[in-house]
């Protein structure tokens, strides 16, 4: 089954696992250079939404001594583990939405 190709040639669950390559980088690459593939455009939007947030959260909490640098750690943990499965998700075309962010 082939799969369906977005704006810029490349098949739409390699767009969608792209997306999340480079955490928010490539999610907002990929949102500013795709504007019909919903499906690009929504693990685009995920991606910057997530790991945006988690960069943030971790740079500000990381300040604090001790606890926040604890937090911080396992916040990169977190983000470990949704970029693998973010990724798995869009390669097998999954319109995977994290609570809060999707």
């Amino acid at each position: 089954m082939a799969g369906e190709k977005t704006s810029m040639g490349l098949d739409e669950n390699i767009a969608g696992l792209l997306c999340y390559v480079l955490m928010w980088v490539s999610g907002l690459v990929f949102f500013l250079m795709e504007k019909e593939n919903q499906f690009v455009r929504f693990h685009a939007m995920q991606s910057i939404i997530t790991f945006g947030s988690l960069t943030v959260i971790g740079l500000v909490i990381s300040v604090v001594p001790l606890l926040g640098w604890i937090v911080s750690y396992l916040l990169s943990l977190l983000a470990l583990a949704l970029w693998i499965i973010l990724m798995i998700k869009a390669y097998q075309k999954t319109w995977f939405k994290l609570p809060l962010v999707g």
